[in-house]
């Protein structure tokens, strides 16, 4: 990111032009990462395979362990709930501090209701919604109410630790919603996104906070919509997101990585910023000229 697009986004942010999309590095240092819970469930249920920090591989052999989903996916809410909340004092914590802008619709990958929370200590109203990603049938989909400023919504793309039985956590549950996410489109051209959601994600800029744009969820969704989206409306969005694993063996490795994630974003009209979530909301607040 540069100084244009710094002053873009705090402009975008400043009157609402703009919707957040958490991932699980808005939650660093509260919850565990994807792959600390795939260790420790790998160990939990004696994961017999070498890549135990696969948490959807891992999870379904737990599946498989215990023969009911349902039951897995309510001990792996009862274990991040353990965890506790995110600091209420910080104002560079990523929840917070999204939360005090003028947004009107928030999406996440998270299970967690830590944005949900925020906004409510912001005197908001966030409706709260969870996609039934297990269903494409538009009869039975939800609908959502006109989101504002007041009364934000929140969409949880990938469940919610409220619902246990809606989180998208084993293998097969990723298959199903990926496919159901692009059957609907292709089969009748439908999408299974509600039209508040889907307008915001093609017609507002996006702020994606603690992603690996490496994520297949992430790139089916969001090349979906870079393809749908007309031409004269395509925004500028931001990611934030850490710098992938590199290959220390090979010659001047991490200034090649930075280069190539850069060209390969700004193909999809993508700025970076590359660093952790508490790291960008330093940045976001020293720029904007917040001291508390």
């Amino acid at each position: 990111m540069d100084d244009v697009d710094w002053e873009r986004l705090i402009d975008q942010l400043g009157r609402g032009d703009c919707a957040p999309f958490l991932g699980a590095g808005a939650c660093a240092g509260t919850l565990p990462t994807g792959t600390a819970l795939s260790n420790q469930y790998a160990l939990r249920y004696g994961y017999p395979f070498a890549d135990a920090g696969d948490l959807a591989r891992v999870m379904q052999y737990g599946e498989a362990v215990l023969r009911d989903p349902v039951d897995l996916k309510e001990t792996v809410c009862v274990h991040l709930r353990s965890h506790g909340r995110p600091p209420s004092g910080d104002p560079g914590e990523p929840h917070r501090l999204l939360a005090g802008f003028p947004v009107t619709t928030f999406l996440t990958t998270n299970y967690d209701d830590f944005l949900a929370e925020a906004l409510r200590a912001e005197g908001k109203e966030p409706h709260v919604a969870v996609s039934p990603w297990w269903d494409t049938d538009p009869v039975t989909a939800p609908l959502l109410p006109e989101p504002t400023v007041e009364r934000p919504v929140v969409y949880h793309l990938h469940g919610s630790w409220t619902e246990p039985a809606s989180l998208v956590l084993t293998e097969a549950d990723y298959l199903t919603y990926l496919v159901n996410m692009v059957d609907a489109v292709a089969t009748d051209g439908r999408h299974p996104l509600p039209t508040p959601i889907l307008r915001a994600m093609t017609t507002r800029p996006l702020l994606f906070v603690g992603y690996s744009l490496q994520d297949w969820t992430f790139r089916v969704l969001f090349h979906g919509l870079v393809r749908n989206t007309p031409r004269n409306n395509k925004r500028r969005h931001v990611s934030v997101q850490l710098m992938p694993e590199i290959n220390g063996s090979a010659g001047d490795a991490e200034s090649k990585a930075r280069r190539y994630i850069t060209h390969y974003l700004d193909r999809w009209n993508i700025s970076i910023f590359l660093g952790t979530a508490s790291e960008f909301c330093a940045e976001l607040r020293r720029r904007m000229g917040r001291t508390s």
